[in-house]
């Protein structure tokens, strides 16, 4: 057991050093992040600035405000177009595209863990490695899903800086995060993650190439679209209940799916595609 334990950890550690010295591995889990948590998010509460308090109405975001508890509308009462545009934008409107992060670095990790072993000719050898397919997929899974995790952590702390300095002078105190954020980064980002790995694996063990799995993968992505569209034109309200619910699913979903492909996983299917 403890050989086989040294193993997989044997396995992480060669599989995160290859991550490091592929740059079309880790290039997109840098610039991905810095564009979605810092970039964008600057340009949201700095808007107001530049813009002007008349171009910022409160009419212009009625269509959030009407999904909105009443509790929450009623603590925003009193406060200017600027000063909600900018509440609103950075807590809430915003706040399902921070899944793309934990999606995006599990699934071009996830992309690359066997396909990226056929390119670079080195699966034979990792199929002859002393564990159970079981324990080998256990392995990639968890390559893919520590730097997730890590990443999405860290991307969240940035952003909290970001937003509060750049909208501070407007807001005239720290506003994020809200608590429905606690749930979203340490709850449903985890289980994206693993929900994404569980698909993207198991595309990885099948596909040809690193692309054709990175572009099969990016499909995953579509729906947070559609959650962040629903968010923002009214349809919905994520509040703390409704994130730790969506969070529940999602986890489900992930753990059936990564249950599956380790069931189906077979070294023998791998090796007659080398």
């Amino acid at each position: 057991m403890n050989r086989n334990r040294r193993a997989v950890v044997a396995v992480i550690r060669k599989d995160l050093k290859v991550v490091t010295q592929n740059r079309m591995v880790w290039l997109p889990m840098i610039m991905v992040p810095a564009i979605m948590q810092v970039f964008l998010p600057l340009v949201l509460t700095l808007l107001p600035t530049f813009v002007g308090p008349e171009e910022f109405e409160i009419d212009d975001i009625r269509s959030l405000m009407s999904a909105m508890p009443a509790s929450l509308t009623a603590s925003l009462q009193g406060l200017s177009g600027q000063e909600l545009w900018i509440i609103l934008s950075v807590n809430y409107m915003f706040a399902p595209m921070f899944l793309i992060v934990p999606l995006m670095v599990s699934s071009i990790l996830g992309a690359d863990s066997f396909v990226g072993e056929k390119e670079r000719k080195t699966l034979e050898g990792l199929l002859y490695t002393p564990i159970t397919d079981a324990e080998l997929f256990i392995a990639k899974l968890l390559t893919a899903l520590l730097p997730a995790l890590i990443i999405s952590t860290a991307s969240f702390l940035v952003y909290g800086i970001v937003v509060n300095a750049s909208g501070y002078h407007i807001v005239g105190h720290l506003f994020f995060p809200t608590a429905m954020w606690w749930p979203l980064v340490f709850w449903v980002g985890p289980g994206v993650s693993v929900a994404g790995l569980g698909v993207t694996v198991l595309i990885s063990s099948k596909a040809k190439t690193f692309m054709q799995a990175q572009q099969l993968s990016g499909t995953l992505v579509l729906p947070i679209v559609a959650m962040m569209i629903g968010q923002m034109s009214g349809l919905f309200f994520l509040s703390s209940t409704l994130v730790i619910i969506v969070g529940l699913f999602v986890w489900l979903l992930g753990i059936w799916l990564i249950w599956i492909g380790a069931k189906t996983f077979s070294r023998g299917e791998l090796m007659s595609r080398i």
